[in-house]
């Protein structure tokens, strides 16, 4: 009886028909005849950059001399799952089809990478062989690495897979993760292992919110320095990067460290955004979908892809890690200047573009700096108990290795002194994170009211929302003229000048406000 091919075009696939009737199964299957064929497509992606591009997965088992082709701008870690799908298929009772089989990896102009292709490539194997029916690919986005014994492995970027199966309004299968678990709207379905193919469904898991998130150290631990509790309180109510500078034990890293205890959670739709990038770079998502921002401490031997991002293929930098919280760079003049250099781009725009000869790829980077260094390579400059043993070209070349243009991004530069021995053993009864919040909560929630109609972006809306009188406006321009201020440093400073009086619930910048705000300016000045 004449056979002729139908498509389905829910599944992708090819099967055939017999006089009107559905066959029961697949054209070519396994040590099936060879004058017989099947094809089938699968839906998959790869990731580029922190997004997930959607790719069709095309498996086509022809006559031939028997093989085993992969095309379609695959990457190293693809043409391997051709030894990992063998085997995985064997382990799990399946047979590998003795003809011809080529999988295409369609659009052939992206990329591919990463061994997530290996779940759609076994699956479109088994459903162009006959072994599997269709209906098991019918609405879902597949990915997933197997061991040689058929189980699966999540991958990283399980979350922007997620994301792009919601948006092809497709569900997910993939092995078990709680990432997936944590948006709405993708109907997972988890895939342990391939037998579970056998059975032709698979088990579907709910969506769930991560439990949250506590913190075990609190600006409490702190006695004293007020002054620099005071400028980080500042620094977190309107998002300005700082500077603290210092002897070593003076307590910058103790202060730096307690600055997320005091900033508000993350809202769902900024934990999304930087769980999508911790996702990608293979990091633990959980305290982010709990609404704690990312807090990350890069060593000052990281080399500048590590830091701003990029690699074959390329992947997020500290600095999108940092995204909507803090980067904290210790002994910031021990980073190699270039390095230093790549983030006052990101610093301005919140974004890093990663160019490569095959396009630019976008990675986010809203984040708080916030930076710790000594005054000198002895660390003992300006401290009133032990003496400096630099010269002052030392300490100029110290200091200079921060660059200005970096320095000038900075809107807080503080001076961290060291507390009495007293002081250090009278831990606990500091100043704590709750009362530091309340005041930055409350200086949100005024400049958010008082910018009602968006954030403020330009200098003109900067200079605009100071609400500056006559002699106020002639004393910025005084100030900024005697120390030589660059126009981004007086926007800046005009802008800090405003949080100061968020902090208030002042609706107009006065005097007192600029005069804080030059205060933390001044203290950067280099020898």
């Amino acid at each position: 009886m004449d056979a002729m091919a139908q498509i389905d075009r829910e599944s992708g696939c090819v099967h055939f028909v017999e006089a009107g009737a559905e066959a029961a199964s697949l054209a070519c299957q396994a040590g099936a005849s060879a004058t017989r064929l099947g094809r089938c497509q699968v839906h998959a992606a790869t990731l580029r950059g922190v997004e997930a591009v959607p790719v069709d997965v095309e498996v086509s088992i022809t006559t031939g001399i028997p093989g085993f082709s992969i095309v379609g701008m695959a990457d190293a870690s693809v043409q391997e799952s051709r030894e990992r799908v063998k085997s995985a298929l064997k382990a799990c009772g399946f047979s590998m089809p003795g003809s011809r089989i080529v999988v295409n990896l369609a659009p052939s102009s992206l990329r591919k990478t990463g061994a997530g292709f290996d779940l759609p490539i076994a699956a479109g194997i088994l459903v162009a062989s006959g072994q599997v029916r269709p209906e098991v690919l019918r609405g879902k986005l597949f990915v997933g690495e197997l061991s040689l014994e058929g189980f699966v492995r999540p991958v990283a970027g399980l979350l922007a897979y997620a994301l792009c199966a919601r948006k092809r309004e497709l569900g997910l299968a993939s092995a078990p993760s709680g990432e997936v678990r944590a948006i709405e709207g993708v109907e997972w379905a988890a895939v342990d292992t391939l037998g579970d193919f056998r059975a032709g469904r698979f088990r579907r898991l709910e969506a769930a919110r991560s439990p949250a998130a506590s913190s075990s150290v609190d600006f409490r631990d702190i006695e004293g320095h007020d002054a620099a509790k005071r400028a980080l309180q500042i620094a977190a109510a309107g998002n300005h990067g700082i500077l603290m500078m210092g002897p070593p034990g003076s307590g910058k890293t103790m202060l730096a460290s307690r600055l997320p205890t005091i900033l508000p959670p993350l809202t769902q739709a900024e934990a999304l955004e930087s769980a999508v990038v911790h996702s990608v770079a293979g990091e633990d998502v959980d305290p982010i979908l709990a609404g704690v921002r990312p807090f990350r401490k890069p060593h000052h031997s990281a080399s500048l892809p590590g830091l701003v991002g990029g690699g074959s293929p390329p992947r997020p930098g500290e600095i999108s890690l940092a995204h909507n919280g803090v980067l904290f760079l210790d002994e910031l003049p021990e980073f190699q200047p270039s390095v230093l250099q790549g983030i006052r781009q990101p610093l301005e725009s919140g974004r890093m573009v990663v160019t490569r000869a095959d396009g630019s790829i976008e990675f986010p980077a809203r984040f708080m700096l916030v930076a710790a260094a000594n005054p000198c390579p002895c660390g003992f400059f300006g401290d009133e108990e032990r003496p400096c043993r630099c010269t002052v070209p030392q300490i100029r070349k110290y200091q200079g290795r921060i660059g200005g243009p970096v320095l000038d991004r900075i809107d807080l530069h503080v001076d961290v002194r060291r507390i009495p021995a007293a002081s250090v053993l009278a831990t606990g009864s500091g100043t704590d994170s709750a009362t530091l919040r309340e005041g930055v909560l409350r200086a949100r929630e005024f400049a958010a009211w008082r910018a009602s109609a968006g954030a403020v972006r330009t200098p003109q809306e900067v200079v605009a929302s100071c609400r500056l009188g006559q002699e106020e406006e002639r004393f910025l321009t005084e100030a900024a003229s005697r120390l030589s201020m660059s126009g981004r440093a007086l926007i800046r400073t005009a802008a800090l000048a405003r949080t100061i009086a968020d902090m208030e619930e002042r609706e107009a910048v006065d005097r007192a406000h600029l005069s804080e705000a030059l205060g933390f300016r001044v203290r950067g000045e280099v020898l």
